[in-house]
Parts: C-alpha cells; structure tokens; sequence
C-alpha cells in the first residue's frame, strides 16, 4: 500500500502590511463619512506606519489633503489596523490635523491673563488668584480668615476689617507704574515745573509706608486734580508759585505834545 500524498500548500495570503497599505479606499470613505461631504477630501497623501505588536498587529495611517475652506495645510489622518489572523481591515480614528504651513490660532490665554489697563467697563468683574502675590493676609487665624468669626471680631477691633491688603510687592510694582507715567517725575510738564509737589500745599499725602512718597492733587486748576501724583511730580499750579509784578518807580516817562496848535519842529 502506497503511502498518500502530501496536500497542497495553501497559498499565502498579503502580509497585514501590504492589506493595510491597499486600504486606501477604506480610508478615504471612513474621512469622508467624518468631513459630511466627499469634495472636503483631496487626494491620496501617503500612508505611514505606525508602532506594531504581536498583540495588535499592524497600524498603519493614511493621509488625505483637507479641501474645507479656511484648512489650508490641514490634512486628513485615518488610521487603520488589522489584528493578527483576521482578514477584516479596522479603522481605528480620523483626525483633521494641521501640517506644517497650516494657519494656526494662537494658544488659548486665560481671559483674566488677556485683560489690559482699561479694559474694563460696566458690570465686567475681574476675579483676583488665590496666589497673586500683590496681596497677603490682613491677618492670620487657624482657619479660613472669612469664616472665622473670631477673627473678624479682632480685625474689626484693631482697625484692619480687610480680608487681605497689598504686599511688599505689590506697593512697589505701583509705585514703580506710577513714578513712570504721566503723574511721575518723568513727565514733561514736571521737568518744567517751579516746584515739585512734595513741598506743594495742595497735596494731600497717602498715609501709610508710602506717605513720603505719593499723595493726591487737590488744586482744581492743576492738571492732576484729583489725582494720585508722586511727591517729585509738578506742575505749573504750584503753592508757591508766585506771581513777581514789575518795579514801575524807574520808568522814565516820555512826554507827549499836542501837535494840532503848532508844529514841534
């Protein structure tokens, strides 16, 4: 008895490589279905490999031009996989992703971060950190300063009744501002004035560790009335700007002749 034939070898079948790489219509047809229209899909980028396991198989991304209006330089990503031993071809995610000359907006900025001087108007609230380091502690209590009722008993008492009061830093980045703008020694109408407004009677002075240093224009006619001015600011309206009158007694007086009876000459 003879022994049986060996069987046949069946062929082999396309390495997960080659079936994800020819998987471009499926591709295409998984970015279309995201984008809701065939035109916003151009035209066949490439494909790239992505990492593989002996768990996951292979994966694989496909790339697409983005047609959508305001995308240039964007492109569609569909990436897809096949798991060891299935013949099915799986879409892992679709993602519209900007290349390298692709319009950008600019990184989100918090709205407390974008506010400038004078940005504020009517029923706009700016809420204050918990750790902007221009205020500290009025003072200090074993729990929470505004829900201790001791506490606030004794801020009453000693005259602090704020929760929380300007820092060290906080009065010098002020004084730092104002010394720089127009109510500091470097303004033009200071660099002209008769005198500065520390020795100025119309100054009224800030009292605490800055009272030597700023105070408030109280002459209605100075330009910074009403206004907080550094003690070597000035202006023109100063206190002791007093008006000199002229010496008349050396005036030599010309005489006058009246020419309508004769003639001088």
């Amino acid at each position: 008895m003879s022994a049986p034939e060996p069987a046949a070898p069946e062929p082999a079948g396309p390495a997960d490589g080659d079936v994800l790489t020819a998987a471009v219509d499926l591709a295409r047809a998984a970015a279309v279905e995201v984008a809701g229209a065939p035109d916003e899909v151009g035209e066949h980028l490439g494909a790239s490999r992505e990492a593989a396991s002996a768990e996951l198989g292979e994966v694989l991304t496909h790339t697409f031009a983005a047609a959508l209006p305001g995308y240039t330089g964007w492109h569609w990503a569909v990436t897809v996989a096949r798991v060891p031993g299935d013949e099915h071809v799986t879409v892992d995610e679709v993602v519209l992703l900007p290349g390298d000359s692709a319009l950008l907006a600019p990184a989100w900025v918090p709205w407390h971060e974008r506010i400038r001087p004078g940005d504020l108007s009517v029923g706009d609230v700016l809420p204050v950190t918990e750790d902007d380091p221009r205020l500290v502690p009025a003072y200090l209590a074993d729990d929470d300063a505004a829900a201790d009722p001791a506490g606030m008993v004794v801020a009453q008492e000693v005259g602090i009744g704020r929760e929380r009061v300007l820092s060290a830093e906080g009065r010098r980045e002020a004084l730092a501002r104002w010394r720089s703008g127009d109510r500091g020694p470097t303004a033009a109408i200071a660099r002209h004035a008769p005198g500065s407004c520390g020795d100025c009677a119309f100054l009224m002075p800030l009292a605490g560790s800055v009272r030597l240093e700023l105070g408030v224009c109280a002459n209605e006619f100075a330009p910074a009335d009403g206004h907080v001015v550094t003690t070597d600011h000035g202006c023109g309206a100063h206190s002791e700007a007093n008006l000199v009158t002229a010496d008349t007694t050396e005036i030599q007086l010309t005489p006058l002749y009246n020419t309508d009876t004769y003639d001088s000459i």
